[in-house]
C-alpha cells in the first residue's frame, strides 16, 4: 500500500517515521513548508530522541517521503493517516478544524477507493463525520472507510513506544478494513485490538483521563502525607505492589502538564456535558492537578513572606524530561507567580529554555548550566527531573546558593542528605526539612 501521513507534528512524524523503519513506504505531508523543507534536509522539527536518526536512514534508503503538495501527497494513496493537532477550545471541547480541514482536502484529491486512519485524538463520532465529509465530495463509484487508531506515545520515549507497545487498537466498523490496517502493523509484532470504531475513540480518551486521575489520587495522598507525618513515597511502594494498583503513575509530584492529559480530560469532561452526563470524577481530577501546579509557589511563599528581590532559580522547563515540550507545564505557573512578586528569576532546561525565552524574553536570566542558575540564588525550584538535575550533587547546590532553600517538586534527593548537609528542603509529600542544624 501507499501510505501518506497527514501532519508532521509529534504523533505524524513518529508514526510515518517508525512506519518508514519496519519497510513500509511513507509519504509525509504537511501545509508548513518550513517545516518540510527542514525534514527533507534531514534534520527534525521536535526533539524526541534518536529520530534524526530515523529520518536521515530512511530517508537514504528511499522508503521515507516528506511534501507540502497535497496532490503529491493524497492522489496516489491507499491508506492516509490523520494525524494533526487537536488542540482545547475555551470551552475544553476538542478543536477539529485541521481534522476538518485535511478531510476536505483528502476529498479534492482522491479519486479511488481510500481507507482513512485517525491518529488524532478526537471525540466519539469524529471517525464517522470524517467518512461523510470524504465520501460526499468524491466521486460515487469510490469508497471510504474509516479507522480509529488511537496513539499511547509517551513524549521522549515515543519511539521505543512504538515498537514496546502494550497493544495497537484498531476501532472500525468495516472488517476488511480493520484487516488492512493490521496487516500494517503486523512487523511490530504487538497486540492488536479490534473494536468497533467509537469504542477505539473512547479508548483513548478513558486511558489518559484514568492515567491522569492515578497521578492526581497521589498527589492528594501526598499532601496528606505532609498533614500526618507519613512519607508518600514509601506509601505508593506499600501501593505499587499490588497487582492491582501497579506502582506506575504513582510518583507524587507538582501536577501533570503537556498536549495530552490537561487537554483530554476536560474533552472528556466536555462530551459528557453534551451527553448530559456529570463526570464527577473528572471535575475532581482537573481540580487537584490545577492546585498541585501551584504548589512550589505557595510554600515559598508561606516560607519566605515576601519572594520581592529575590534570586529564583528554577530547574526545568519542559513538563517531563526528555522533551522540549513546554504545553500546560508547572513551571510557566511558577515563572509567572515569581515574576509578579517582583523576584529575580534564572532559569535552567538541556532543551526548553528556547521555548521558554519566546514567552518572557528578557524578563528572565537564562543559564547554561545548574551549576550557573543556582549561583547566589536565595532559593531554588525544581521542577522537571531531567537526569542532570537529579543528579546534581546537594553537596554543590549548597555550596552554590547564597542560601541553601530548596522546593524540589520532584522528590529528587533524600531528607537524609538534605538533613545532614543543612539544607532547608520542602518536597512533596515527605517531612519538611525546615531548620539548619
Amino acid at each position: 500500500m501507499k501510505i501518506t501521513i497527514a501532519g508532521t507534528g509529534y504523533v505524524g512524524l513518529v508514526t510515518g517515521v517508525c512506519l518508514s523503519e519496519v519497510g513500509h513506504h511513507i509519504t509525509c505531508f504537511d501545509v508548513n513548508k518550513q517545516t518540510i523543507s527542514l525534514l527533507n534536509s534531514g534534520e527534525s522539527p521536535i526533539y524526541e530522541p534518536g529520530l534524526e536518526n530515523l529520518i536521515r536512514n530512511n530517508k537514504e534508503a528511499g522508503r521515507l517521503h516528506f511534501t507540502s503538495n497535497p496532490e503529491k501527497a493524497y492522489a496516489e494513496a491507499d491508506c492516509i493517516f490523520i494525524a494533526v493537532g487537536t488542540p482545547e477550545n475555551e470551552d475544553g471541547s476538542a478543536n477539529l478544524l485541521s481534522i476538518e480541514n485535511v478531510a476536505l482536502s483528502i476529498s479534492k484529491y482522491v479519486h479511488k477507493d481510500i481507507t482513512i486512519v485517525t491518529k488524532s485524538t478526537v471525540p466519539v463520532g469524529t471517525n464517522e463525520w470524517i467518512g461523510r465529509i470524504i465520501q460526499e465530495r468524491i466521486p460515487k463509484e469510490y469508497r471510504v472507510t474509516v479507522v480509529s487508531n488511537p496513539e499511547f506515545l509517551r513524549e521522549g520515549s515515543a519511539i521505543y513506544d512504538t515498537f514496546n507497545g502494550d497493544r495497537i487498537v484498531i476501532g472500525s466498523d468495516d472488517r476488511e478494513a480493520g484487516k488492512r490496517i493490521e496487516k500494517i502493523y503486523e512487523p511490530f509484532n504487538i497486540p492488536i485490538i479490534h473494536t468497533d470504531i467509537r469504542s477505539a475513540e473512547m479508548i483513548k480518551y478513558a486511558s489518559n483521563g484514568f492515567l491522569a486521575a492515578k497521578i492526581s489520587f497521589i498527589n492528594e495522598v501526598a499532601n496528606l502525607c505532609e498533614k500526618t507525618g507519613a512519607n508518600v513515597e514509601k506509601v505508593a511502594e506499600g501501593m505499587g505492589y499490588d497487582k492491582r494498583i501497579g506502582n506506575q503513575f504513582l510518583r507524587a509530584g507538582i501536577g501533570f502538564g503537556g498536549s495530552c492529559f490537561p487537554k483530554d480530560t476536560k474533552a472528556l469532561q466536555h462530551l459528557a456535558a453534551q451527553y448530559d452526563y456529570d463526570f464527577k470524577i473528572l471535575q475532581a481530577i482537573i481540580d487537584v492537578n490545577n492546585v498541585q501546579k501551584n504548589w512550589l509557589y505557595e510554600k515559598a511563599k508561606q516560607h519566605f513572606g515576601s519572594l520581592n528581590g529575590k534570586k529564583a532559580a528554577v530547574l526545568g522547563l519542559a513538563f517531563k524530561p526528555n522533551t522540549d515540550d513546554i504545553r500546560e507545564a508547572p513551571s510557566l505557573e511558577l515563572i509567572q507567580n515569581l515574576l509578579l512578586d517582583e523576584a529575580n528569576v534564572t532559569v535552567y532546561d538541556p532543551i526548553a529554555m528556547s521555548n521558554v525565552g519566546k514567552i518572557y524574553g528578557s524578563k528572565l536570566q537564562y543559564a547554561e548550566s545548574v551549576k550557573e542558575a543556582i549561583e547566589n540564588a536565595d532559593v531554588t525550584f525544581i521542577v522537571t527531573e531531567w537526569k542532570e538535575i537529579k543528579e546534581f550533587p546537594l553537596t554543590e547546590m549548597r555550596n552554590g546558593m547564597l542560601s541553601p532553600v530548596i522546593f524540589d517538586g520532584r522528590n529528587c534527593y533524600s531528607l537524609e542528605d538534605a538533613r545532614r548537609l543543612n539544607v532547608k528542603y520542602f518536597s512533596i509529600g515527605r517531612m519538611a526539612i525546615n531548620e539548619f542544624e
